[in-house]
């Protein structure tokens, strides 16, 4: 797959769709990525352009209060688990499509199956972002950021990126095997200022009004 450089932060990535040819509808985006690599960071930045953001997680969010159970990262993961065994691999981009605004231009933070994107693509405006940044860079931001449900052992953060990387079966993450299906990829290992020019470069070429 040809790789065209942006401001040496952004390429187009791993996968073979035609992205020049869906420029001009609306758009639907996905970001992927490590723990603590910026997609949340990413998806604010376009809500603050006027678009709608979501996350896959908010489906397991929903499912864990209703449950009466707390919201921490390992709950999290396992409640995802549990939904996909029941509703299959792609239930959380489904249950998502399902509520989201067709004609909005829509970002979803954490893909993290390839099932969630090969539901997402059923729409044919959607493209999926790939946040890349070196692991000891993403241990350092995940320790300033300090958020609640982040390990604070190195070694526990080693094992939760080991189980995250390859799924066991189809109810679990794959993060490696997602991140092969982007579209674009962001390599965010510099500024804020610097991941925020870049997003205005890649936006510039959706060439749309959002």
């Amino acid at each position: 797959m040809q790789r065209y450089n942006m401001q040496e932060l952004a390429d187009f990535g791993n996968n073979n769709n035609n992205f020049l040819s869906r420029l001009e509808c609306t758009m639907l985006l996905g970001v992927t990525g490590r723990n603590a690599a910026g997609k949340t960071t990413i998806v604010e930045w376009f809500v603050n352009q006027g678009w709608d953001g979501c996350s896959c997680s908010d489906a397991i969010r929903h499912w864990l209060r209703e449950n009466g159970q707390e919201i921490t990262r390992e709950n999290l993961t396992q409640g995802g688990r549990t939904l996909r065994s029941q509703g299959g691999a792609g239930i959380l981009a489904e249950m998502l499509l399902d509520r989201m605004n067709p004609e909005q231009n829509t970002i979803i933070d954490s893909i993290r199956t390839p099932d969630e994107v090969f539901a997402l693509r059923s729409r044919d405006d959607f493209l999926l972002i790939e946040v890349n940044v070196p692991l000891d860079l993403r241990w350092r931001r995940m320790q300033e950021r300090a958020r609640d449900g982040d390990p604070v052992d190195y070694e526990f953060f080693l094992k939760q990126e080991d189980a995250e990387a390859i799924a066991e079966d189809s109810s679990g993450q794959a993060l490696i095997a997602t991140a092969n299906l982007s579209d674009i990829v962001i390599s965010n290992h510099g500024t804020l200022s610097e991941l925020y020019e870049s997003l205005e470069i890649l936006i510039s070429t959706f060439n749309q009004n959002v």
